[in-house]
């Protein structure tokens, strides 16, 4: 497998080496020419040093360039500068020529090459590799310049003879062998840090990306509470990935228990009704219910399918409210008109159990943004709700009221206080206390599960309270 870190690994390794190429090519190129240079430019210099003063005696001695102290001197500047000295005449031929390995004069025979020659006289100095026709066995930097007098009377210069000045290629590029030594040196020495540091860089940075890979791998497997560690307190990418993936875990983890609970709540809803018709049904065809009680047993279970068909019904309903991010239908509408609606809907209801109602609604319309359908059904849920746990002959009270751009919509019912540790699970999805089990047999304890879903996406709020046998719930709606 291609990993990530051999990929980073190799791009940063061969960017190191590039660039180090890059310079490398560039510094021995520059090092090399300014020490070839620096060199020929020397070598210039002595020639035309050597011209004036063999100039000099020259005019001093009336032609004479055999005098001893003369030909010493300038053997002893060859041998400084580690340079050979040649000296001719204007045709080439060689007066006298000095070795610059020893302080010593050489008698050398024979003429310069003439196109080196032609070149000083015509151009006035030479410069370049040569090796003098064959007097060097190797090719020599070589720097040549004419020997100038000026007349006397008429002041114009005239050319006497020609310098040249040989240098060996060796100790023209001694410095920059050593320049080029300390950089191949230091260039190893980066190199080598830079791979040590690249390689600790590339494996910090994909370590944790195994690592996370290889939780990911487990929590698909079912090991829902693996969670990566160890990256809290890093502050880069990788941190914010782990903090990430810890924070998908735990919402996962918590939906996976929650999908649990309620797979186990709604197993538990549809085992009751479905036990009680199967065994009334069973009881009919064995003859265990006597003829004369079937009826009621049929109701029975009219009565549990009827529940069963709620519940179905209401779980539809929760799995189409869930399964939408955010409301879709946002419009203005008066949930007075709404709330006066489902209660004359209830009316029968209402009735049913001698209850008076207490309304204090305003008179001007309440416009609201929301899901006008939606509200509906959270208003029915409640005042269905506070119906069926009302004392008999109690009031139902109902208000709306507008505070700091909000609707607030109460529904007020007398009936048995709900006890404060049940008040936070009134909303869970099938939460029935043990009071409503026995009074409201026909609820599946969903409504106020709806009705928290509802308004979580309208987001907006719910409380309940219940104190000396009032209970209250109030939502809240957005002003329009």
């Amino acid at each position: 497998m291609n990993s990530l870190y051999r990929r980073q690994f190799s791009m940063m390794a061969a960017m190191i080496v590039l660039s180090f190429a890059l310079l490398g090519s560039s510094f021995i190129g520059l090092s090399y020419q300014y020490t070839v240079r620096e060199k020929q430019d020397s070598m210039e210099r002595n020639a035309a040093y050597i011209a004036n003063f063999t100039g000099v005696v020259w005019a001093r001695n009336t032609g004479a360039l055999l005098d001893e102290s003369y030909q010493y001197y300038v053997a002893s500047l060859a041998m400084i500068s580690d340079a050979y000295v040649v000296v001719t005449e204007n045709d080439g031929k060689v007066v006298f020529s000095a070795d610059g390995e020893k302080l010593q004069v050489n008698a050398l025979e024979g003429y310069m090459p003439q196109d080196i020659v032609r070149t000083v006289n015509s151009e006035g100095s030479y410069a370049g590799m040569t090796s003098l026709g064959g007097l060097f066995r190797e090719r020599r930097f070589v720097a040549g310049t004419p020997i100038l007098l000026t007349r006397a009377v008429t002041g114009q210069p005239f050319q006497i003879g020609l310098v040249f000045v040989a240098a060996e290629a060796s100790s023209v590029t001694e410095l920059w062998r050593a320049f080029t030594s300390i950089f191949f040196f230091t260039a190893v020495v980066v190199l080598c840090i830079a791979f040590i540091a690249s390689s600790v860089t590339s494996l910090r940075q994909t370590k944790p990306m195994k690592e996370i890979a290889e939780a990911a791998r487990r929590f698909g497997h079912g090991e829902l509470d693996v969670r990566v560690q160890g990256y809290e307190s890093r502050k880069d990418e990788v941190g914010e990935l782990a903090e990430a993936f810890n924070a998908m875990a735990e919402s996962l983890s918590k939906s996976e228990a929650r999908r649990s609970e309620f797979v186990a709540n709604i197993s538990h809803e549809l085992k009751t009704p479905m036990t009680t018709i199967a065994g009334f049904a069973d009881g009919m065809l064995d003859g265990t219910i006597p003829p004369g009680k079937e009826r009621a047993a049929l109701k029975t279970i009219s009565a549990e399918t009827r529940r069963l068909s709620r519940l179905v019904r209401r779980m539809l309903d929760l799995s189409r409210l869930q399964s939408a991010e955010n409301v879709t239908a946002q419009e203005q509408f008066d949930v007075s008109e709404v709330l006066l609606r489902v209660l004359v809907s209830l009316e029968g209801k209402i009735n049913g159990r001698g209850l008076d109602v207490d309304t204090r609604i305003p008179d001007n319309p309440v416009l609201v943004w929301g899901d006008p359908d939606a509200i509906t059904q959270v208003c029915y849920n409640l005042l269905d709700n506070a119906i069926k746990f009302s004392a008999e002959g109690s009031t139902l009270g109902i208000a709306i009221a507008a505070k700091g751009g909000k609707a607030q919509v109460s529904v007020r019912n007398t009936g048995e206080t709900i006890p404060p540790e049940e008040l936070p699970l009134l909303f869970d999805r099938f939460h029935k206390t043990d009071r409503s089990r026995s009074v409201d047999r026909e609820g599946v304890g969903l409504g106020l599960y709806i009705v928290k879903t509802i308004l979580d996406n309208h987001k907006e709020n719910i409380t309940a309270s219940s104190t000396g046998g009032v209970t209250e719930f109030t939502f809240t709606l957005t002003l329009a």
